[in-house]
């Protein structure tokens, strides 16, 4: 029973090392082609029209559609300012005065590389296009018209931040008396902008605007994470009916999204970072993405349309969010958003252990010693299972000779043998499956710490001690793999095996050497975790039999 235990673990193992191994060479990130500031000028804009999605499924004519084949260029001679710079605390921004997009963002708290004074760069017009677009569509707006997006005017080529707000307007007017000022409201320590648009109508009749934003990405595959720390980059999207969807590029290819929905969000992902749009909360919203020229990627929502009449004013808003997956943050902004950490299936596994971790670094300021920490607070949690566990296992190798005489008297007779065995156990209090119930309980854990060490931001460039600099990253001397495959080696002398075929106990010899080199490509904060896991089993499993001997169980 023991052996094939230990067989079908390994061949689950190796069978889900090899899938992951084929879905990393279908889906994982490959080096990046970058796109020179020429390509990124020809890039068709996808700017929508005012016609609405009517329909979740409907056809290409509800979808919004590109006003324009090529990114339209402002009628203005060489000596006008194309774009204004703005400086905060968390984000360096350039914005482009045509159209008012933003083509770069930098978050100034991340650089790029451990101990590098270059930041972050997470939106950028060129080396891999990825730009914030919005703007106003409809009969009259200014993003809609056929001759190409409005050239915005603004008082200053640059801005700073110096208190704890920054207001930064640009403006356009057209000649029949229409005005539009577009605000970019910063605030100091947060990541989110608002962006408002107050638009004043003087043209004698009324006029009609509809507010889109939307985010552009190429989608030529850029350098991210390993087969062992895979990393999603891509599109997401929520909506009042489902919180959070992940929608990759080749989704919008094959299936491009069209739905309406009240509040909801959209968003592009790369690993600890996150782009997103929030529309108005309380409006119907029209969600939708489109490819570009086949290789540029579009994700938007337009909203209400909207009517002002002659002689009046209105202003409408959104917000745009540049920065990391701060799940407290994110989910202030809007329902699900928070849920672009994605910790996948055994998210309601992952959550409460991120909130234990980030508790514990507040008492230690350590996420090293935390995870240290976490590590006791679990094995403690469990010691009762792993009690029963080796309790079970040592009678399982107690009946060891006694599972050799019946094997002897009833030979190929199953149905008499299952019998026996059956009588047996319940003779001896014995469960077949206590040595390996435990084991299963405890897998999820590990599976749930996985993606937290894997998905949260707070653990990047977090330091340890000594040479492990950054937890979120494989050990770069291979220290920790080798002690836990050599702490795995030592639970496998403490544990005797029943096995007595020679090639199942040179497999098992050699699985410490596996998992070390296994481990190589694990995130530290993993491997220091079950390290530490393994260093705990070993005191809990040296108690364990001292009181088993005293009990007279061997």
């Amino acid at each position: 029973m023991e052996s094939q235990r230990s067989i079908l673990i390994i061949a689950l193992a190796f069978v889900s090392y090899l899938l992951w191994q084929q879905w990393h060479e279908a889906y994982g990130p490959q080096p990046v082609q970058p796109v020179s500031q020429d390509m990124a000028d020809s890039v068709p804009a996808g700017v929508p029209s005012a016609s609405p999605v009517t329909t979740a499924n409907g056809t290409d004519e509800d979808v919004p559609v590109a006003v324009s084949d090529t990114l339209p260029q402002a009628t203005a001679s060489n000596n006008t300012q194309q774009s204004i710079s703005v400086k905060t605390d968390t984000l360096n921004v350039v914005i482009s005065l045509v159209g008012g997009d933003v083509i770069h963002a930098d978050l100034v708290k991340f650089p790029v590389t451990q101990g590098s004074d270059e930041p972050f760069s997470l939106l950028r017009a060129n080396n891999g296009l990825y730009v914030a677009q919005s703007g106003l569509v409809g009969a009259n707006g200014p993003d809609g018209s056929p001759q190409g997006r409005p050239l915005y005017q603004a008082a200053a080529s640059s801005y700073e931040l110096t208190g704890d707000t920054l207001q930064v307007p640009i403006t356009w007017s057209s000649n029949d008396g229409i005005s539009v000022t577009k605000t970019f409201i910063f605030t100091r320590d947060h990541n989110d902008v608002k962006v408002s648009y107050t638009i004043t109508n003087n043209s004698g009749q009324t006029a009609q605007f509809q507010q889109y934003a939307q985010l552009k990405q190429t989608t030529a595959e850029q350098k991210g994470g390993n087969m062992f720390m895979p990393t999603y980059r891509g599109a997401a999207f929520g909506t009042a009916d489902d919180r959070y969807n992940k929608y990759s590029f080749g989704d919008i290819e094959d299936d491009p999204l069209r739905e309406n929905t009240v509040g909801g969000w959209v968003s592009m992902l790369e690993h600890y970072f996150i782009s997103a749009w929030v529309p108005p909360q309380s409006e119907t919203n029209s969600l939708y993405s489109r490819l570009v020229g086949g290789q540029y990627a579009i994700i938007g929502y337009t909203g209400e349309a909207t009517s002002v009449e002659s002689g009046k004013a209105i202003e409408l808003n959104s917000t745009l969010y540049l920065g990391p997956k701060d799940q407290d943050k994110l989910e202030q902004l809007a329902r699900g958003l928070d849920l672009t950490v994605d910790y996948g299936v055994l998210w309601w596994i992952s959550k409460p252990l991120f909130g234990l971790l980030k508790f514990l670094h507040g008492l230690v300021g350590n996420w090293g010693l935390a995870i240290i920490l976490i590590t006791i607070i679990v094995k403690g949690a469990m010691y009762w299972l792993t009690k029963k566990q080796y309790e079970s296992m040592a009678k399982m190798r107690n009946l060891a000779p006694k599972m050799q005489q019946l094997k002897d008297r009833f030979g190929d007779d199953r149905q008499k043998m299952s019998q026996a065995m059956m009588e047996l156990y319940k003779k001896e209090k014995v469960n077949p499956m206590g040595g390996c119930f435990p084991l299963l309980l405890q897998m999820p854990i590990f599976l749930a710490l996985y993606w937290v060490l894997l998905e949260s931001v707070e653990l990047r460039h977090a330091d340890f001690i000594l040479w492990i600099t950054d937890l979120s990253v494989m050990d770069p001397y291979f220290v920790l793999p080798v002690l836990t495959g050599a702490s795995m080696w030592m639970l496998q002398k403490l544990q005797p095996t029943t096995m007595t075929d020679p090639m199942q106990q040179k497999i098992m010899q050699w699985m410490p050497v596996a998992m070390s080199i296994f481990f190589i490509w694990f995130p530290a904060g993993l491997v220091l975790y079950w390290f530490i896991s393994n260093v705990i089993t070993l005191v809990q499993a040296k108690m364990i039999y001292a009181s088993m001997e005293k009990r007279g169980i061997k």
